[in-house]
């Protein structure tokens, strides 16, 4: 984490310490100090002491330097709960505004695609952790952070500890994924890389699990490999899972509850991109070109 060099280290620790006490977690953390370090070296000085002004200039900065408005936004936040919380100066970020940002329909692999991906990946390890983010319609936080007991093979289920918004869930366990766990597991004992009941998908130390960003790069080998021309990240995996559900007729608040999201407005973005589903659908165009066909007749 690249901490700016006009960062106090005192203010640095005020803040660690409330967002440990809010309970936030150590993504927040890395998010706030990086907003907060664009702000210092901005500043080229210590944020403690500046005005509104100078928070709209350093706005206006970020947009001309080319920040792209999801960064902006992240940044933005970071900034309130510095003033907010950790300074106690809410004067300072009241007039802050939040950038619309574009919404992009998710890339979603085709079920052929899925598996040519899974089968490139050229580790036991990897194969099974792109089969659980495919599979089961994990995040790859919530992929590298599940332990061996968290496979419940009796009611078929994965248990999620602490997803995003710090919530426990169960994910979906088919039998084709448990095969691919136990395909891993037993390579993985027969090696002495995993330690009874430590993590699924540990590094090269078991102590720790892979990283989000070792099993990113992973994924990214895996496409290349595959042939797939497609922009596909490990989040494309999970688009994909929650994409063919919707197409197989499953309930889309089923699916809500498998992804572990609060809003159904976020899985309904999966019927955009349906395309399976789309083609069920009469056009009034065809109802009424069919109409006139018949009133001929």
């Amino acid at each position: 984490m690249n901490i700016s060099t006009y960062f106090p280290p005192e203010l640095l620790k005020r803040l660690e310490d409330d967002i440990t006490l809010r309970k936030l977690g150590s993504g927040s953390l890395v998010a706030y100090v990086r907003g907060i370090s664009k702000l210092c070296d901005y500043l080229q000085r210590s944020p403690e002491n500046i005005t509104a002004e100078d928070l709209r200039l350093f706005q206006l900065h970020l947009v001309n330097i080319g920040t792209t408005g999801q960064t902006i936004n992240v940044t933005l936040t970071a900034l309130r709960f510095l003033y907010n919380i950790t300074l106690d100066k809410p004067e300072v970020v009241y007039k802050l505004s939040s950038v619309p940002v574009a919404r992009k329909l998710p890339e979603i692999l085709s079920m052929d695609e899925a598996k040519q991906l899974i089968d490139s990946a050229m580790h036991p390890k990897f194969k099974a952790a792109l089969a659980v983010a495919y599979g089961a319609g994990l995040r790859v936080s919530e992929v590298v952070n599940l332990k061996v007991s968290d496979i419940d093979s009796e009611r078929m289920a994965l248990r999620v500890e602490q997803g995003k918004g710090q919530r426990d869930r169960y994910a979906m366990l088919s039998p084709v994924l448990l095969e691919h766990l136990r395909n891993w597991w037993r390579f993985a004992n027969q090696q002495g890389q995993m330690f009874e009941g430590g993590w699924l998908f540990p590094s090269n130390n078991p102590i720790y699990h892979m990283t989000s960003r070792h099993l990113s790069r992973i994924c990214k080998a895996a496409v290349s490999t595959a042939g797939i021309t497609k922009k596909i990240s490990m989040h494309s995996l999970r688009h994909s899972f929650a994409t063919h559900l919707l197409e197989a007729k499953v309930d889309i608040r089923v699916i809500q509850v498998l992804l572990g999201h609060s809003k159904l407005n976020s899985t309904a973005l999966y019927a955009q991109v349906a395309t399976d589903l789309l083609k069920e659908v009469t056009s009034p165009l065809d109802t009424i070109m069919k109409k006139k066909g018949k009133a001929k007749e």
